[in-house]
């Protein structure tokens, strides 16, 4: 299984993709209410995610990255801060799968 593959089966399955072909195939996006499934099953799962990043209509917004926060749950955070000011835009991530979890579901890349 590839890493999309887990991604698809595991971590998006159900929700709706909301890239319309603004952006490249493979990157996956989502309203704030399935984001907020994708982020509890990243954690399920214990996945990590790398950033977040938002577009407004099919326009970049922003970026979030880890390496501007302390610890590896600092999406829950930014996701937070998301909710508290009912931002209107779609949500991707970049994930990352830990080894053990890998060897696991037999993810290559």
């Amino acid at each position: 299984m590839t890493k999309h593959e887990f991604l698809d089966e595991y971590i998006f399955k159900g929700l709706k993709n909301l890239n319309n072909g603004f952006d490249v195939e493979a990157i996956k996006y989502f309203s704030l209410k399935d984001f907020e499934v994708v982020l509890s099953r990243v954690e399920k799962y214990g996945l990590l995610i790398h950033g977040i990043e938002p577009w407004k209509d099919g326009d970049f917004y922003d970026c979030w990255i880890q390496e501007h926060y302390n610890n590896d749950t600092w999406y829950k955070d930014v996701f937070q801060h998301c909710l508290d000011t009912k931002l209107d835009v779609d949500y991707s991530a970049s994930y990352g799968i830990p080894e053990n979890i890998r060897k696991k579901f037999g993810i290559e890349d």
